[in-house]
């Protein structure tokens, strides 16, 4: 069948690429990693997702199949970023900021490639965005595409990298889930997702939950924000 491996952590960005997947494949399954992330939080928040997402009365939640798990807390054992530990996110030396965990996607597609070579699948599907990324060098499509050939290279298999929301602003990411899955995807997204860099699931926003200050926080808001403007005046 044509399938495909999804890296989905939880968020707003893997919870879209999953729908997209499921529209756009026979056969879809997907990977998580815990990294000793600070947010450790979207690791209970994206099995949640994923049982809620195959209950949906949308015809691609069917296609949502085993969910792959995977402890690679030796890359957040390397410390020193704001994702892995709880110090003040700002900007480093060279302009990125210190929620940049370096070699994540790298190390993240290598595992995945394995897990997919194992179950007969050539298409790994990840939310990077080279639109709204925050700066970080493993998000760009240039990257992509040479992990891909890596891949590829690495275990005489075709690999395909597929990045759905690569050249798309966060309020087309919102629009890409309505078109998928209407307001039904839309909702779980809301109120089933995790993208806050603190973790914070206290309040529930219109966007969602978050601290509502983080990086990751405002750019969903904005996102969020245009996209309903827009529906206003469409």
């Amino acid at each position: 069948m044509n399938a495909a491996l999804v890296l989905f952590s939880g968020g707003q960005d893997s919870a879209t690429c999953l729908a997209w997947a499921a529209e756009n494949f026979d056969q879809v399954e997907t990977i998580g990693f815990d990294y000793g992330q600070r947010h450790a939080i979207e690791l209970e928040v994206r099995l949640e997702f994923l049982k809620l997402f195959k209950s949906l009365s949308i015809p691609i939640a069917s296609k949502v199949g085993a969910d792959h798990f995977i402890d690679a807390r030796n890359l957040g054992a390397i410390g020193g970023t704001a994702m892995t530990e709880d110090i003040e996110i700002e900007f480093d030396k060279s302009g990125l900021p210190n929620t940049f965990v370096p070699g994540r996607n790298l190390y993240f597609f290598t595992l995945a490639a394995a897990v997919a070579y194992r179950r007969g699948i050539s298409t790994l599907v990840g939310g990077m965005c080279e639109t709204d990324f925050s700066g970080y060098p493993d998000c760009r499509r240039a990257t992509m595409d040479a992990l891909q050939q890596t891949l590829t290279l690495g275990t005489a298999r075709d690999f395909e990298i597929a990045t759905p929301l690569m050249w798309i602003d966060k309020s087309q990411t919102w629009e890409l889930a309505s078109k998928i899955g209407g307001q039904e995807l839309i909702d779980l997204i809301i109120e089933s997702t995790h993208t806050c860099y603190i973790g914070d699931r206290s309040v529930c926003h219109d966007w969602g939950y978050g601290c509502g200050e983080c990086p990751s926080c405002n750019l969903r808001e904005q996102g969020f924000a245009k996209w309903k403007k827009g529906q206003n005046h469409a």
